[in-house]
């Protein structure tokens, strides 16, 4: 039964980590860190989870915000919204599979207020950061008690809805290393509707092409909502690598692709339908990572 009134909870406001990690061991089992609160919120009120202490993230300046580093990679702040991401014209001229996940997530309502850490942290299988994420090896920083500790995204997942993330820990940012020279990727996602829906299946694809723009030299590929976790294909990134790109090695990659993920049948897709489609949009990903290196 879907409970629509929040239970009775005590709201904390840090306005540093130091503060907040402060709270969380002081109240351990009982409370929560939140950030936007789209998915944490109706889990309440569905009575899944009942924390009797919130403590919110979002007075914490330090966990905001998108900037390039000192080698021309980009940290996002872990409470930088989706909808932040959406419109920051450093994702959209360098790091393009991100910008194309966030444009097909949700509404604008809850992009203005959904976190990418939320996103990370809530660790959906369908999740749509996950496979750009992890196609463009990104990193995320998590702090602790006992210090911090850097993990890739990819390592990050356990299990539907379980990462490495402990408890008393708080992602504070995504690293994304600085593009290379001829490279470039794209995400692509599989839904029922054309907005305001989970992904059916969500595909990621990097490609490095070599000087001349024709031999792959580096390949990526990450694949949402098929497994327990985002996962990569290792076999289909071996296929593409020191060959030319070409249509008919790249629906080679996509058929070994749709055979290596491991879904499950639901109320969204059935097994067979999601291996089939793993198939189409990798090819479809890879061609198009692939013209906008040489477009």
């Amino acid at each position: 039964m879907f409970i629509k009134r929040l239970p009775t909870f005590e709201y904390h406001a840090p306005v540093s980590i130091a503060a907040a990690l402060d709270l969380m061991a002081r109240y351990k089992n009982n409370g929560r860190f939140i950030a936007g609160g789209t998915d944490l919120l109706l889990a309440m009120k569905k009575r899944e989870i009942a924390p009797q202490h919130l403590i919110s993230l979002n007075g914490i300046a330090a966990l905001k915000g998108i900037s390039l580093d000192k080698k021309g990679g980009v940290k996002i702040g872990a409470l930088t919204t989706l909808a932040e991401i959406e419109r920051s014209d450093i994702i959209k001229k360098q790091f393009l599979p991100l910008r194309d996940a966030v444009d097909v997530m949700a509404s604008p309502q809850v992009r203005n207020l959904a976190t990418i850490g939320g996103n990370l942290c809530s660790a959906v299988p369908s999740a749509d950061t996950a496979p750009p994420l992890i196609a463009l090896n990104a990193s995320l920083t998590l702090v602790g008690p006992r210090g911090k500790r850097n993990v890739s995204v990819e390592a990050f997942f356990t299990g539907p809805k379980e990462t490495v993330r402990k408890a008393h820990e708080i992602l504070t940012a995504i690293m994304i290393p600085k593009p290379e020279p001829s490279s470039a990727g794209c995400y692509i996602k599989l839904m029922r509707r054309h907005a305001m829906d989970l992904a059916i299946v969500g595909v990621a694809a990097y490609l490095k092409l070599d000087a001349g723009k024709k031999v792959c030299k580096e390949a990526r590929i990450a694949l949402g909502a098929v497994a327990p976790t985002p996962i990569r294909v290792p076999e289909v990134e071996a296929l593409l690598v020191n060959k030319a790109i070409d249509e008919k090695l790249v629906t080679e990659a996509a058929r070994i692709a749709g055979m290596q993920c491991r879904p499950i049948s639901d109320i969204r897709a059935s097994l067979d339908y999601r291996c089939s489609m793993v198939e189409v949009l990798t090819r479809r990903a890879v061609m198009e990572a692939y013209r906008r290196i040489t477009a």
